[in-house]
């Protein structure tokens, strides 16, 4: 009788370490999986910044060699000397600098205030409003270009900064949404003991909200910088001199320069233009992943 137990203690302890061992393998199998797909995603999202590394370190008639050479022989660094000189980069840099920044500031300020609203005041048709809201996500910039020129043209703004900046200070769709949807989250709790102690909505929101809310208005403003950053449409309608041009349209002038494309030059110089955008990216990495996880689950 004791050697029956004996044995079948032992049968249900190999089993038991089996599936464990099927378990960890399986664990382990789908992880190198995962790695393996995210590799290989990685790799295709970093390609066409690798063509332009090598490319902005070629000769131009490298550039159209096939098949083509990814590693430069002889290295040119010359070409962002070149690049750089060829046009004002510093003013054109300047000034996407302006518009961006005051942009970004605009809109977080807008977008923090005006999703406060929506997450924590109660007032008669506040669903039809924020849905009306999310409608105009639907609706394809091109239908209101007209519109918004002849209005900036009224008001003497062409070939101005206003027409990108202004807009900025009342609010993006998604900005609101996406900061709304993390305020849903916070307790009302502490709004209430707030407001017990006698603060106002304003406090509440400036003392409360706002020091909770650093990953999501980093994300916003992450997002707002990459749009004006590298905006296009806009500043080359607007803007018609070329002192004020932004480095988005300033680039063109590498197209069809001495009767044919530099693709080296331009590959350079978009390689400058493009490096804060990078920069920024891995600074707020973190703030910037928590607050997409953050405001994408909950809510």
């Amino acid at each position: 009788m004791f050697t029956q137990r004996l044995t079948s203690s032992a049968t249900v302890h190999r089993d038991n370490s089996s599936l464990l061992r099927s378990k960890t393998f399986q664990r382990r199998l789908s992880m190198v999986i995962g790695l393996i797909v995210v590799s290989i995603g990685a790799a295709i999202e970093l390609f066409p910044l690798a063509w332009m590394v090598s490319t902005a370190l070629k000769d131009q008639f490298a550039v159209l060699r096939f098949p083509p050479v990814w590693i430069p022989d002889p290295v040119l660094w010359g070409n962002f000397k070149t690049a750089l000189t060829f046009m004002p980069f510093a003013r054109y840099f300047a000034n996407t600098g302006i518009i961006t920044g005051l942009a970004v500031l605009g809109d977080v300020m807008s977008a923090s205030l005006i999703a406060f609203a929506f997450a924590r005041l109660r007032a008669p048709g506040r669903s039809f409003l924020f849905g009306l809201l999310l409608s105009t996500m639907l609706l394809p910039w091109q239908v209101t270009l007209i519109p918004t020129y002849v209005l900036f043209s009224k008001l003497g703004w062409i070939n101005t900064f206003k027409p990108m900046i202004v807009p900025a200070y009342f609010g993006a769709a998604f900005s609101i949404f996406l900061l709304r949807q993390y305020y849903m989250t916070i307790p009302i709790e502490l709004d209430e003991a707030a407001v017990i102690d006698g603060a106002s909505p304003l406090r509440v929101y400036l003392r409360i909200i706002l020091p909770l809310s650093r990953a999501p208005l980093t994300t916003v403003g992450v997002f707002t910088f990459m749009h004006y950053w590298n905006e296009f449409i806009r500043p080359l309608i607007y803007i018609s001199s070329y002192e004020k041009y932004t480095l988005s349209v300033a680039l063109r002038g590498f197209t069809g320069m001495y009767g044919t494309t530099r693709w080296d030059l331009l590959m350079a110089a978009s390689l400058a233009a493009v490096l804060p955008c990078i920069v920024l990216f891995f600074v707020a990495q973190r703030y910037f992943i928590q607050g997409i996880v953050v405001s994408g689950v909950k809510g």
